[in-house]
């Protein structure tokens, strides 16, 4: 009998049948519920024979693959410490990682470890591989390993994974995660977007962050449901496999991509249960031209790193573009003055702050970041802009960094986004501020347009004059073949700031 491990406890209680697929690639590789239970318990015992003590850090920056997601489960049992990394993170990203967390074990792909072995030795850390096929010298020793093993007793509020922001404010912080928050924020998914046994999610997404790794499968495992296993997003592969699915959870581009496919069709996914969109926002566009091509209105919800998801379009009731909906049940949200922290009423723009059992437990080793993000009565400052409107549905109007102050007024770039969105034409847009030697900050709008469209600044500048004041309207406008995006599909503004610093320099 195993001891309590707070997260790993309720995935097991969730299990009906063992021998239920819990895993399928489309290769036709199967792990069942009882084969995950006895892989995960192996790569535990590996874990621990290879010195990994409970509160350890286990590092991991391997390409996804079903084995990369049994050692996220080994870890939780181990009573470790889960630290994901982009696979795209350089060795000297990956330096400052390891010697911030000082990892007991580091997982890396196998052509990584030339280069990643001298880093591990700074910080005592032991190395071991895992490269796409779930082969490697950690799988090598997972299958010589014993498939019992007696869980690590793990409270509600013992660490269960770190998990690093990007950075764009500064150098990278540490998200503590408990087994608490993941375990409450995936007990609530799943019953507000009823989840059940009889669900087959398409996971196309990857498994570093939190929307992959913690959303999509922690919400499967609580529902006892199963997944189909896709190395990355490939539009083919998706559309053979959705009338394989129930379920699809993506990041606004996986749909943007699939509209644009004349294999995507009303009939394909007539039987489709959930479509759900994060990670970035979901242009109010293409929540209208997915509706109107499939039926289905896509559920938009909102999360961060630090707390999970936060808030969600209902599934029954009004999925409305431009929103990410309501708090979830248990999430108190609220709107407030940046700089004075007072509440402000519905309708006005404030930052947002959220409370509750989903609120990570501070930054790794930075308590006084930790102190300035909380207020005194325990709400996590976001950093997020938004509004609240007289129906309840939580608007993102953007980052506070992403502000613009333009001659004293407020701009905010979402507002503007969506208004360009509405030219015809234009694929999506990106509004940054920029120096400009009278105004402190110029608006600035980048836009990429439709394949085959040719777009001109002009065309960008005379609609927006009837529809936004003239303060907001961008004094200058840059047509791109495409914008930059991370991994998750976020545009990068910092990238185009960067990009766009000296436009004024010249007026």
């Amino acid at each position: 009998m195993s001891a309590d491990n707070h997260l790993f406890s309720q995935i097991r209680s969730a299990i009906r049948d063992e021998a239920a697929a819990f895993l399928q690639t489309p290769e036709g590789e199967t792990l069942s519920y009882g084969d995950m239970i006895a892989r995960s318990a192996a790569h535990a015992n590996t874990l621990v024979g290879l010195g990994v003590k409970p509160g350890d850090r286990v590092a991991v920056q391997v390409e996804k693959s079903a084995e990369a997601l049994m050692l996220y489960l080994g870890t939780v049992r181990a009573g470790a410490v889960f630290l994901p990394l982009n696979s795209a993170y350089t060795p000297a990203e990956v330096d400052y990682f390891l010697g911030d967390a000082e990892p007991a074990l580091l997982v890396c792909d196998p052509a990584s470890v030339a280069a990643l072995e001298p880093i591990a030795a700074k910080t005592g850390a032991r190395v071991a591989t895992l490269d796409a096929a779930g082969q490697g010298s950690l799988a090598e020793a997972v299958d010589a390993a014993a498939t019992i093993f007696e869980d690590v007793a793990r409270g509600p509020d013992d660490l269960a994974a770190i998990l690093y922001t990007s950075g764009t404010t500064g150098r990278s912080k540490g998200a503590m995660l408990s087994h608490e928050n993941l375990a409450s924020n995936a007990r609530v998914l799943v019953d507000t977007w009823r989840f059940t046994a009889d669900d087959v999610l398409l996971h196309a997404l990857p498994i570093f962050h939190t929307h992959g790794l913690f959303v999509a499968t922690n919400v499967t495992l609580l529902a006892g449901g199963s997944m189909l296993f896709l190395p990355k997003f490939d539009l083919d592969a998706i559309l053979r496999l959705l009338p394989k699915v129930s379920a699809m959870m993506g990041v606004p581009t996986f749909y943007s991509r699939l509209l644009g496919a004349e294999a995507f069709t009303r009939e394909l996914v007539a039987h489709m249960r959930l479509f759900v969109s994060g990670s970035a926002p979901l242009s109010a566009e293409v929540h209208k031209a997915f509706s109107a091509r499939t039926g289905h209105a896509i559920l938009e919800r909102y999360g961060m790193t630090e707390t999970n998801m936060n808030t969600s379009n209902p599934y029954d009731g009004d999925r409305r573009p431009g929103t990410v909906g309501f708090p979830l049940p248990g999430v108190a949200l609220r709107i407030a003055d940046a700089e004075t922290g007072e509440i402000l009423p519905h309708g006005e723009v404030g930052v947002i702050e959220v409370r509750g059992p989903n609120v990570f437990q501070g930054y790794w080793r930075m308590p006084e970041k930790t102190a300035a993000e909380f207020r005194a009565d325990g709400f996590f400052i976001t950093g997020d802009m938004g509004r609240i409107d007289e129906r309840g549905y939580v608007s993102i109007v953007g980052r506070a960094k992403d502000l613009i102050i333009t001659g004293g007024f407020n701009v905010y770039p979402a507002e503007v986004e969506a208004a360009i969105d509405e030219i015809e034409g234009v694929a999506e847009s990106a509004v940054i501020g920029v120096p400009h030697a009278d105004f402190g900050e110029g608006v600035v709008a980048v836009v990429a347009p439709h394949k085959g469209v040719t777009l001109e600044p002009e065309g960008i500048t005379a609609p927006l004059a009837d529809t936004l004041a003239k303060f907001k309207q961008p004094k200058q406008v840059f047509v791109l073949p495409e914008l930059p995006r991370n991994t998750m599909g976020k545009i990068q503004k910092t990238v185009l700031r960067e990009q766009f610093k000296d436009a004024f320099t010249s007026s």
